[in-house]
């Protein structure tokens, strides 16, 4: 049913195509793509019905054994570290090739090559934001300061391209037929592209945004709006941790000017708001076994195929297991014989942008303080399907490329701003996870930590030897107050990145008395830390309740874990609906409806679950009362940022006759009651046509999670309206189109016990029956049990496949 329902929606979607509304550029040839011997019907087999028992590959120094368990999860067993990664390529590419390359294209800005003019903006940005231009230089470090390494990245890459080149047109992934295009072969840099990519995803910034609010609101109320520290601030490292270093010493200097235009630019994709990840690692000491146990749920797009692809990779020296990412070496959120470790965005401003002045119309030279610097000219050349190829000229600064200028986003021609970011440095972020992967104890992290840049990530660490550790690592610039906080004048060298916190500086923690080590994107610090920290999206609401619930447990199992992570407490409406709802008063005069509705939401008992409707009443409440409050800022000419979910609920309850609760433009003085009853009764208004057209408001059928194909048209390679709880600002953060994409629960006992599972399959193949089977399970809030698996072990196994050296 799922193929007879695709034939009607890809035919439909090539007519509509013709017509110039849908971006797959030139429709593909229909009689090849439905030739039953070399079309999409091949893909309707499972990956069990084509095993192969042998496979042969060149270079291979000894023989590897893949044992399939019975979710298709890969187990590799080699005798060296070579031969691991070379499989680990070919393995990677027959379940996931399509989705691998597609998201490498899209990193270095080659999308228009598939579907035609309509992605070229995309793919301009891509490249002036400078993806592979640092992948270059990624590449480049790896060549001088590391060869192993580089060694493992072209074993991975020559399995990917010995999967290709035996590859038949039958085999060939059902997009590519779709899109009429064939793979091409990896590299080296195409993984270290990768994870180029994976810090874009991740890293954010607001200084236009905060520019432009600088000008339009003063000092004053901007730093009211926007303070740096939070009122209820619940770090990552606990607030009362002592720093035991020498801080470098950094002052802002004086009489500092930043630009002051008003700045009509439109602003670069962020991260969604209100979603982000977890991790913990609670010692034995608050455990009923006795063992630390560590999770980790990352919160990322709902996509399919899924993000992560998970095995298992072992030599004689060590077994390691759990999510890898397709195109990249090894495990990065996992466990082995002796650790655990996962990951969560650390959300620190890692990029600033510098005006540039031009000498003249050449943008030849720039200013640099008393001189003239040279400019160089980058010419990203863009193929374009069916169109002649084109040439985007970015001019490349000290500082970084120049994004905006008079050709790209920029409307007046002044407009040249210029993009400092770690990623434009050479790092071999690679080497974090290799060394992670054979890690032994603490020490080790450390070591593997040292050499990870960007994007800047929280790793949470537990070994069996009964540590627990929290580390926030990248390469952070040191900084005086303010500094990237806003646009800069890159004429001034006093706004220039001096030098870099040194890595044993950066904020960590290692068996803290509390007894556990946590993150959610929250802070990292408290304000006790000798050094600057900003960034511009904070969460306010996940952190506290994860700490709030690890103070309160003890006795701690792995079940207690597992709910943990599924918890959909809805924290910020507890402490919003109080306030709304006293705001509100005692309305006369409502309609049934609006009667009900209230009812409802004053009766429910705050938890986000999918058959609940006082979340989705919330939900509409809260939204149309904030952007009522915020309007004026919402109706700007600029691009603004608006103050956050938690500073607007505190001015609510503690100044709900401040006058930043007046519009503008309206002839009465309008509080913060005057916002809560209009939001209510466009509330009202709202759900009353929710419910005329849909019927069920409950939260699940509101919020209509979506785990969506890559190329979104595909609607039938999709899956809709999972039935499943959890948002926003929750710590089972799951919304609309974001949520965990990958849960992991680790005991560190004398047997290690793990759990995982994430949102999707572990085929890219739409038509296997591995491709979304974990769905269900993952909504339900249940896992596969993911222990470390033996060469021998028979259980559960699916099938094996030997791969040999070519004799």
């Amino acid at each position: 049913m799922k193929y007879l329902g695709f034939i009607f929606v890809f035919l439909l979607t090539i007519a509509i195509g013709y017509l110039g509304s849908i971006p797959l550029g030139p429709a593909p040839p229909i009689v090849p793509l439905l030739d039953p011997n070399h079309g999409f019907w091949q893909q309707t087999k499972s990956e069990d019905e084509l095993a192969e028992e042998e496979v042969s590959l060149e270079n291979l120094l000894n023989p590897v054994k893949v044992s399939y368990d019975e979710n298709l999860i890969p187990h590799v067993f080699a005798k060296n570290e070579e031969d691991l990664y070379r499989v680990q390529g070919y393995v990677t590419a027959q379940h996931r090739l399509w989705q691998m390359e597609f998201q490498t294209m899209a990193a270095a800005g080659r999308i228009s090559e598939i579907v035609g003019p309509i992605a070229l903006e995309l793919d301009r940005m891509t490249r002036r934001k400078g993806l592979g231009y640092g992948a270059e230089l990624g590449l480049k470090f790896l060549e001088e300061n590391d060869q192993e390494t580089l060694r493992f990245l072209e074993a991975y890459a020559d399995g990917v391209n010995q999967y290709i080149d035996q590859l038949t047109e039958a085999r060939v992934p059902v997009e590519y037929k779709i899109l009429n295009y064939r793979p091409e072969h990896w590299s080296a840099y195409k993984s270290i592209l990768l994870l180029k990519y994976m810090s874009d995803m991740l890293v954010g910034d607001k200084d236009l945004e905060f520019s432009n609010l600088r000008k339009i609101l003063g000092e004053e109320l901007l730093n009211k709006l926007f303070p740096d520290f939070p009122l209820d601030n619940d770090p990552i490292i606990e607030a009362e941790h002592v720093w035991d270093f020498q801080p470098i010493p950094i002052s802002k200097p004086d009489s500092i000017n930043f630009p002051n235009d008003e700045l009509v630019i439109d602003p670069l994709p962020q991260p969604e708001e209100g979603t982000g990840s977890n991790n913990w690692a609670v010692s034995g000491s608050k455990t009923k076994n006795g063992y630390p146990i560590l999770a980790n749920d990352p919160h990322l797009s709902l996509n399919l195929p899924s993000l992560w692809f998970s095995m298992q990779l072992s030599t004689p020296e060590y077994s390691v297991k759990g999510a890898t990412l397709p195109g990249a070496l090894g495990v990065i959120s996992g466990f082995n014989e002796n650790i655990a470790w996962g990951v969560t965005n650390a959300t620190k401003d890692a990029r600033d942008w510098y005006k540039i002045t031009f000498r003249d119309k050449s943008r030849s030279t720039y200013r640099y303080g008393d001189e003239w610097r040279k400019t160089e000219f980058r010419v990203e050349e863009i193929k374009v399907k069916g169109e002649k190829t084109y040439l985007d000229t970015v001019v490349y600064t000290h500082y970084g490329p120049v994004v905006y200028d008079r050709t790209f986003r920029g409307e007046r021609q002044d407009a040249n701003f210029a993009l400092k970011w770690t990623v434009h440095e050479g790092s071999n972020e690679q080497r974090t996870f290799l060394m992670l992967n054979r890690s032994k104890n603490h020490e080790d992290y450390n070591a593997a930590l040292d050499n990870f840049t960007a994007p800047a990530q929280n790793f949470a660490f537990a070994s069996k030897s009964g540590d627990v550790a929290m580390r926030v690592q990248g390469k952070f610039a040191l900084k005086w107050p303010e500094q990237g906080k806003f646009f800069m004048d890159g004429a001034d060298p006093r706004m220039e990145w001096q030098q870099y916190i040194p890595n044993d500086q950066n904020p960590s923690t290692l068996n803290p008395e509390r007894g556990f080590v946590s993150s959610a994107n929250q802070h990292p610090v408290a304000q006790s830390y000798p050094y600057y920290v900003f960034d511009n999206s904070y969460e306010h609401y996940r952190n506290r309740r994860l700490n709030n619930r690890l103070r309160e447990m003890n006795n701690i199992t792995v079940e207690d874990m597992k709910a943990l992570q599924f918890d959909d407490y809805y924290l910020h409406a507890a402490e919003a609906l109080p306030v709304m709802v006293s705001l509100l008063g005692e309305p006369s005069g409502l309609s049934e409806k609006a009667s009900q509705f209230l009812k409802e939401v004053k009766g429910w008992d705050l938890y986000a679950d999918p058959n609940q409707k006082g979340p989705t009443i919330f939900y509409l409440w809260w939204n149309e009362t904030y952007n009522q409050i915020w309007s004026d800022l919402s109706n700007l000419n600029v691009s603004v940022v608006r103050p956050n979910n938690y500073q607007t609920t505190l001015l609510m309850k503690t100044e709900p006759e401040s006058t930043v609760f007046d519009l503008k433009n309206t002839p009465t003085k309008e509080v913060a009651k005057d916002h809560v009853k209009k939001g209510f009764e466009l509330m009202v208004s709202k759900l009353e046509s929710w419910v005329n057209e849909e019927g069920d408001y409950s939260w699940a059928n509101y919020k209509k999670t979506t785990i969506q194909h890559l190329v979104p048209q595909f609607t039938a390679f999709s899956v809709v309206n999972v039935y499943t709880g959890g948002g926003r600002g929750m710590l089972n953060a799951t919304s609309e189109r974001h949520g965990a994409s990958w849960r992991m629960v680790v005991e560190l006992g004398d047997e290690i016990k793990a759990f995982g599972i994430y949102p999707g399959g572990q085929s890219g193949n739409p038509g296997s029956k591995f491709y979304s089977n974990f769905i269900p399970k993952w909504a339900n809030g249940e896992y596969l049990d993911f222990g470390l698996r033996n060469e021998n072990q028979e259980s559960t196994l699916l099938f094996e496949t030997t791969f040999t050296p070519v004799k």
